[in-house]
């Protein structure tokens, strides 16, 4: 669906400028708009090689180990059906760490790993687990203690301060990681309920 509301602004675009005359104005904005896009992901990719090479040095110092343990309890919490010691648990827990650091880009990799791997503890294939929603909904709400690309964007673009964003990021990362649990809860004790 995304798709064809993409194409209908792309069409709408160009047809204005044809009936204005200025068609000139699509091939300007185009190629500004590439030159703005590849210097936005330049910005990122700096900040979230910065953010993985962190990433990596607290791997090597056993701290990323140190946070796993500590969400360790909330993952079974989440979690009860999924085993703790498989495979599907480590990359949960990757990528709740991936995510709490706002390296998205880097979180999802893990995340389809948990998801590939919850689906080999699915009964029935065509269905989503419990576990399975539950993750999608914490990927969802994405609690962030740093936003990363957002501040890679805003340094990007000149703020003054690109990481006054970390207060409202984690606040609003938290509500909205806690309505998603709570909306999780509910509707799982409604389906046990049926």
């Amino acid at each position: 669906m995304i798709n064809y509301i993409w194409l209908f602004m792309i069409v709408a675009g160009f047809i204005a400028a044809a009936l204005q005359g200025r068609i000139d104005l699509v091939t300007l904005a185009a190629l500004k708009g590439a030159k703005e896009a590849v210097a936005v992901c330049i910005g990122l990719i700096s900040i979230l090689v910065f953010w993985l090479g962190m990433m990596r040095i607290a791997k090597d110092a056993g701290l990323l180990e140190k946070l796993a343990h500590l969400l360790r309890p909330v993952a079974k919490l989440l979690f009860p059906s999924v085993p703790p010691d498989h495979p599907a648990m480590g990359y949960i827990l990757s990528n709740m760490s991936a995510n709490f650091f706002g390296l998205g880009n880097a979180a999802t990799p893990m995340g389809l790993k948990a998801m590939e791997e919850l689906q080999k503890l699915n009964p029935d294939p065509k269905t989503a687990t419990p576990a399975m929603c539950t993750l999608l909904a914490l990927n969802t709400s994405g609690l962030t203690l740093i936003p990363t690309t957002i501040i890679g964007i805003r340094m990007k673009h000149g703020s003054v301060d690109p990481t006054d964003i970390i207060g409202p990021t984690l606040i609003a990362t938290f509500c909205a990681t806690t309505c998603a649990i709570l909306l999780d809860r509910y509707y799982q004790r409604r389906e046990w309920n049926r």
